[in-house]
């Protein structure tokens, strides 16, 4: 056999330009038959995303902030070259229906599912997804169990309950010793949830070993979901703590600090450990001048990332009298991981989509902390909480130094003297 290439009597008439394309084809299907994979040679399909949040129930207006995240952030991330579509679902703020609609989205042709703020909602889900071997990733979800029982699909870019916890906890040395002021005694009040038992388990075990300056002296337990919190309050009162911390959602925040005007607590502070609701502008709206010098600790936007700033002038454009904050946030990086192992495992192939998650490393983000890096277990451990206080209407960084936009306010005024 010679080793030129001879060109066919049949195809004499080709030019050389379609000969060149003609062997470029044969060579790509060579490359296929020998095994080596196709999908690095041509473009990807779009990635069916499949989002799942709470549009409805209790926590509906935290699950509509998340989905605006992705909404917003959809145009930006097509604009850096990645291909998206999202099939939305509502979960209903119910587990049994967010596991409904994981499986039937993925029946529907979902390559991915992405959510679901709620924790034992996204644990019913995570189920789902180790099931039917399709990836997770977790936009917003603290239960420790996501990532500690083995899931190989579940990819989590945010805290678990003890690292919420630990991290929430360790800056109340920087508060104080940037206020200049030291409590000795807090009351807790914490949701009776999957997301609040977790934080109060993470707390308990935390408080003996962080050598913190102050002791809760009284732990009160709640419905997220309750009406009242006459007699809550009534008990935290009578604890006479120097002040309060808090493990809330969006609602029972508001009704929380609400009955405390109500019966005038009268408290240095009013502050979290890591919880949502009290930065919400939903919270702000409801309560005005109340809402003041509430602090929750937390991980927030990152003022030195060009991508924050970029994806909060976006929002604000969009919708501005919502909130751009971490609900937002998460989820637009979570979107972001996810286009991210897609182009680079060029595939919707569910096992490539995992594999390129393990390999993940995002440097250019919206949040505080170091780049987006999975663990074995799926945990992204390179998070980092910021003290984030309600200052002229606006969830404002006071600390960390570095990153802060005023001064923390401690002890705050009084209720009665706000005018």
């Amino acid at each position: 056999m010679s080793d030129h290439t001879t060109i066919p009597s049949s195809s004499k008439g080709i030019t050389r330009r379609q000969f060149s394309a003609t062997a470029a084809t044969g060579a790509l299907l060579t490359t296929a038959a020998a095994g080596l994979p196709l999908r690095k040679a041509r473009a990807a399909t779009p990635l069916k995303l499949g989002i799942l949040l709470p549009r409805s129930g209790h926590l509906a207006l935290i699950g509509q902030a998340c989905q605006r995240g992705a909404d917003v952030g959809l145009a930006m991330l097509k604009e850096m070259g990645y291909s998206v579509e999202f099939m939305n679902a509502d979960t209903e703020s119910n587990p049994d229906v967010g596991r409904t609609q994981a499986e039937k989205l993925i029946r529907e042709g979902a390559n991915m599912l992405m959510g679901a703020f709620d924790s034992a909602t996204t644990l019913a889900i995570a189920g789902v997804a180790e099931q039917k071997g399709v990836p997770l990733v977790v936009n917003i979800a603290a239960e420790p169990k996501l990532t500690e029982q083995g899931f190989k699909y579940t990819f989590r870019n945010f805290p678990s309950a003890g690292m919420l916890g630990k991290g929430g906890l360790l800056l109340y040395k920087d508060m104080f010793a940037a206020a200049g002021v030291t409590p000795k005694t807090a009351v807790l009040l914490h949701v009776n949830d999957s997301f609040g038992m977790g934080m109060l388990n993470g707390i308990n075990a935390l408080m003996p070993k962080l050598d913190l300056p102050f002791q809760i002296v009284e732990t009160i337990a709640y419905d997220p979901k309750a009406r009242d919190l006459s007699i809550e309050v009534a008990k935290a009162k009578a604890a006479k703590a120097d002040f309060v911390m808090t493990v809330t959602r969006l609602n029972d925040a508001i009704l929380l600090v609400r009955e405390m005007v109500k019966q005038q607590v009268e408290t240095m502070g009013i502050t979290s450990p890591g919880s949502p609701g009290m930065y919400d502008k939903q919270f702000l709206k409801a309560l005005g001048k109340y809402a003041e010098f509430c602090s929750v600790n937390i991980p927030w936007f990152d003022p030195k990332q060009e991508m924050a700033a970029q994806l909060q002038q976006r929002f604000e454009k969009a919708h501005p009298d919502e909130s751009c904050d971490l609900n937002v946030g998460f989820t637009f990086e979570a979107v972001l991981i996810a286009a991210d192992a897609h182009k680079r495992a060029g595939s919707n192939d569910p096992a490539a989509l995992t594999e390129a998650l393990r390999a993940t490393n995002i440097a250019k983000r919206v949040m505080i902390g170091g780049a987006i890096k999975f663990e074995a277990n799926g945990q992204n451990m390179n998070l980092r909480s910021a003290v984030v206080q309600n200052l002229n209407g606006k969830p404002t960084v006071v600390l960390p130094a570095e990153s802060a936009e005023a001064k923390f306010v401690f002890p705050m005024p009084p209720f009665k003297s706000r005018g």
